[in-house]
């Protein structure tokens, strides 16, 4: 029986392919836009998280300045001073490792090629918290951290821009008037969505930077490794208290300092992105909605002007329930319909999406089985009055219907 009416559900679509094509968009239309925007929501959490987490394990970063953001640099506040960074490494515990960092955005030369680049004064802790491996060559010597001697190690952008496929190795290049050796080329990061490139950088010793660059002793930014996630919290608390105190701070005064846990920042970027996601996911929503109460309409004008039909099926024996289930079961056909090409057009919508976004393409199959099985529902929903009222028709009535 269920064979039959499928049957005659699909040959009454045939009949009527255009009508059935209009019917079916607004379900095609919220199944497509669900799954591309529940995908792309995902990709882009997905990758900022990872974005940040590549900044350093369990890292947090203090910089001068009240309500400042972790990855940037403030002047409103006096700089850090390389004891405050010892006073770091020695007073705190739970402390893997602790790294100082000056920067400054210069123009680099090398030969006939030229780049403006930010420089980078600091130590070899700086690969270590940052997690940042040097792909070739080798790091800072002692005596080379120590005399402020300009060696450099390369970014991976600014070594493809400056020398292309030659090796960058034992050559000089010019910082501002200063002359530099490249000792190393650092392993690619790549960018960040927002367009920043994290390859786009020199580093040099951090005693070189000051004294031959920045012309002071101070310190931008201070990178502190804790010793595993669950202790971060405290580390953070006890640079605080630490920083308090040497830049002498009374009781009731505010930082003029921040401490950012990348753990938090991380876990904060992944809720908004879950929240927004669920919020644009719900407004799609509304599309399959709106293409149900299409399918409802449709099907009122199936029943009236199928209602000769139905009075013939009724009057050689059909009974009521057997009605119900034909227009029933073309109502969720089309919606299921519906919400196979919506999942196509979702998927193949998402990879040009992502491709264009530069963004990650990370397929969602619990939300495609949702999109699918909500298409089939808003079908019995929707299908179910037209269907019912075909299956109270009275035969006679519907006999003489013209």
């Amino acid at each position: 029986m269920l064979w039959n009416t499928l049957l005659l559900a699909l040959r009454e679509i045939r009949r009527n392919v255009m009508r059935s094509s209009l019917t079916i968009l607004g379900v095609v239309i919220g199944v497509a836009a669900v799954i591309i925007m529940v995908t792309l929501g995902g990709g882009a959490s997905a990758q900022i998280t990872a974005e940040l987490a590549s900044l350093g394990k369990n890292l947090l970063i203090a910089t001068p300045g009240a309500g400042q953001s972790a990855l940037g640099v403030t002047s409103s506040a006096p700089p850090f001073k390389l004891n405050d960074v010892k006073a770091i490494d020695q007073e705190i515990s739970n402390v893997m490792a602790v790294a100082a960092a000056a920067t400054k955005s210069m123009q680099i030369v090398y030969g006939s090629k030229n780049r403006s680049t930010t420089i980078t004064g600091t130590d070899n802790a700086f690969f270590k918290v940052k997690n940042w491996p040097i792909n070739q060559g080798r790091p800072f010597s002692e005596a080379e951290l120590l005399a402020g001697k300009p060696v450099c190690i390369l970014g991976t952008m600014v070594r493809d821009a400056l020398f292309g496929s030659q090796n960058p190795l034992d050559a000089s290049i010019r910082i501002g008037k200063l002359s530099c050796e490249v000792i190393g080329v650092l392993k690619s990061k790549g960018g960040w969505m927002t367009g920043i490139n994290q390859d786009d950088l020199v580093v040099m010793p951090l005693q070189t930077f000051q004294r031959r660059i920045a012309g002071n002793r101070d310190v931008d930014i201070i990178y502190v490794e804790a010793a595993s996630g669950e202790v971060t919290a405290e580390v953070k608390r006890n640079i605080e208290l630490v920083m308090r105190e040497r830049r002498h701070l009374q009781q009731n005064a505010e930082n003029d300092f921040e401490v950012d846990d990348l753990t938090e920042i991380v876990n904060t970027v992944a809720r908004t992105y879950r929240v927004l996601t669920t919020l644009v996911g719900a407004i799609a929503t509304v599309s399959l909605v709106v293409g149900g109460i299409g399918i409802m309409n449709i099907m009122l004008v199936s029943v009236t002007e199928r209602t000769r039909e139905i009075g013939i099926r009724l009057a050689i024996g059909a009974r009521g329930k057997e009605v119900l289930m034909q227009f029933l079961v073309e109502a969720i056909v089309l919606a299921s319909f519906g919400g196979i090409v919506g999942i196509l057009l979702g998927l193949v919508g998402s990879v040009i999406a992502a491709h264009f976004l530069k963004i990650l393409f990370i397929p969602n199959l619990a939300i495609v089985i949702i999109a699918f099985m909500f298409s089939g529902a808003v079908g019995v929903m929707f299908g179910y009055f037209p269907a019912h009222k075909a299956a109270r028709l009275n035969p006679i009535d519907a006999l003489r219907h013209e």
